[in-house]
Formats: C-alpha cells, sequence, structure tokens
C-alpha cells in the first residue's frame, strides 16, 4: 500500500515584513496564494525504516537525510502517535528548489498528509496544522492551499476569498537563495531605520476578492525584494524583462530567486514566459494560474 499526496507551489502576492523579534524570526503580514506547480510525495511501509529519495529537476539539491522537511513531518507524527516511522518517503518534484516558493515547506505537508493517511492515525486538521506550524512558517498554508493571509511567521493562517482565477508566469533562476540569508540582508539593509509593524494591505485583499488582476498588479508588494536584488542583482533584469513582455505586475517570489509575473489572461502568460527564457539569469520561465487547493491525496 502506498499513499500519494499533491502539494502546491505557492506565490506571496503581498509580503510584508517587520522587525526580527527576541526569537530570531520576523512578524509578517505575508498574503499566500496557491499556484498549480506542484511537488508529489508517495508514503510506502518501509522495513529499512524511514528513508527519503527523490527525483525531478533539481533533486540532487534536496537534502536524503532527516534535515529534509517531509522525513521531519514523518518523524513529529510518528512520534506524536507513538509508532515508529517506517515509512519510505518519496517525492517526485517540480516546485523550485530555494525558489521561494515553498517547495521544501510543501513537501513536509505533503509528507504528513500521506503518512496520516498510511498509519490511520486519525489526527484532526488542528493536530495536523499544529505540526506543520512546528515545522516551518509556511508549512501550513502548504497543507490549506487556496488563498490566506498569514501572521505571526505566517503560521496564522486566515482564508482569504479570491474572486476568480490569476494567470502567472514564474521565472526560475539559475542558482538558489536561502531563505535566512534574505532576512539576514533584509536587516542589513534596514539597519537604523524604523520598521513599521506588518498589516495586511486592504487593496490586496479587495483585488483578490474581486478577482481583479489589473486591482492586484497595482497593490502587490514584498519587503524581501530589495535584500534578494541585493544578494541576486541579475534578477532586476529578469524583472525588467517581463515588464516589457506584458506583465501587469512583476515581482520576486517571497525570498526568491524566483521572479513572478502577474498576466492578463492564460495567451498573454504563455508570450511573457517565451520572452523570459533567454534573459541571463531565468533557467526556465513556466506559466500557472491561481488559487488551487492544498495538499491533497490522489
Amino acid at each position: 500500500m502506498s499513499v500519494t499526496v499533491r502539494v502546491p507551489a505557492k506565490v506571496n502576492v503581498q509580503l510584508a515584513v517587520g522587525a526580527a523579534r527576541p526569537d530570531g524570526f520576523h512578524e509578517l503580514a505575508n498574503v499566500f496564494l496557491a499556484v498549480g506547480l506542484y511537488d508529489e510525495v508517495t508514503a510506502t511501509p518501509s522495513p529499512d525504516g524511514l528513508r527519503v529519495t527523490c527525483e525531478g529537476p533539481d533533486a540532487a539539491q534536496v537534502p536524503l537525510d532527516r534535515t529534509n522537511l517531509a522525513a521531519r513531518a514523518a518523524l513529529a507524527l510518528a512520534e506524536r502517535y507513538g509508532r515508529t516511522p517506517d515509512v519510505h518517503l518519496h517525492i517526485a518534484k517540480d516546485i523550485p528548489v530555494a525558489g521561494g516558493m515553498a517547495g521544501g515547506s510543501a513537501d513536509g505537508a505533503g509528507a504528513l498528509l500521506a503518512c496520516d493517511a498510511l498509519w490511520g492515525t486519525g489526527a484532526s486538521r488542528e493536530e495536523l496544522l499544529d505540526i506543520c506550524a512546528d515545522l516551518g512558517s509556511d508549512v501550513p498554508f502548504s497543507l490549506v492551499g487556496g488563498a490566506a493571509l498569514g501572521t505571526g511567521r505566517g503560521e496564522r493562517l486566515t482564508g482569504l476569498e479570491v474572486g476568480g482565477a490569476f494567470h502567472w508566469v514564474f521565472a526560475t533562476a539559475t542558482r538558489g537563495l536561502s531563505t535566512p540569508a534574505v532576512f539576514r540582508e533584509f536587516d542589513r539593509l534596514a539597519e537604523g531605520r524604523d520598521i513599521p509593524e506588518p498589516t495586511a494591505s486592504r487593496p490586496v485583499l479587495d483585488a483578490l476578492a474581486e478577482g481583479d488582476p489589473d486591482a492586484l498588479a497595482a497593490a502587490v508588494t514584498n519587503d524581501l525584494q530589495p535584500a534578494a536584488l541585493s544578494l541576486f542583482p541579475d534578477l532586476s533584469a529578469t524583472l525588467a524583462a517581463g515588464r516589457e513582455a506584458g506583465a501587469l505586475a512583476a515581482l520576486v517570489s517571497g525570498s526568491g530567486p524566483t521572479t513572478a509575473f502577474l498576466a492578463r489572461d492564460g495567451e498573454t502568460a504563455e508570450k511573457i514566459a517565451e520572452a523570459l527564457r533567454p534573459t541571463p539569469a531565468c533557467r526556465t520561465a513556466r506559466t500557472a494560474t491561481g488559487p488551487v487547493p492544498g495538499a491533497t491525496v490522489l
């Protein structure tokens, strides 16, 4: 018997970042939108104990030991229910690695749901979300999907209404960026400045609720973008190329280095993707729509 779970990537249509907290995290107002690029996590009983394998683009960059969020999710669920984590987790990866689209978090949420189904633990949604929050700031949203406002360090979620589908292009970069490194650069760039308390943007929330791409394009923001561009300046040319190709908005996705481009429709999205592929810092460009559901057993 095996269980396969499909989990989407995310884009942040707003990422407001507050000052560093005593625990090293930052207060966030984080508006997530799940988009149709997916990893799949398959859980199968394993006589050899816990093991992780991975295939797909950038699979060589994925850790296969117990630092992997999928492995940590299985261990956390097993510990909570007093069982041994005898499971093989296989990740079919299609979300960019170290790309600011929550690929690792998606794998954690996918493994958690897959192991819950495989072992028949019967964990409640609240229990699964509690484990997700312990695993990482983006993991709860990977489980929930759709659209949500994340507060705290991003793990406290409030679901949001979305009035229609939004068309996106995602340009994966020629190298990754470490999320902790981007936050450290954010702190360096912000040194000596007063950083306001992060709050959700009413124009962003209204644009999502109305399904209005023009209004959303005018409202999207990412406070981590200057830090990501400081560490990876070539991304500026990718952003400019997307705008020139007709994107309504261009921004770094989360901590980067994936760049996200909002398009008016699917046809325009394909044209933007084609224009982006030759740019120096772009490895490939993909189209996707959102919102889509979170972690789902197939």
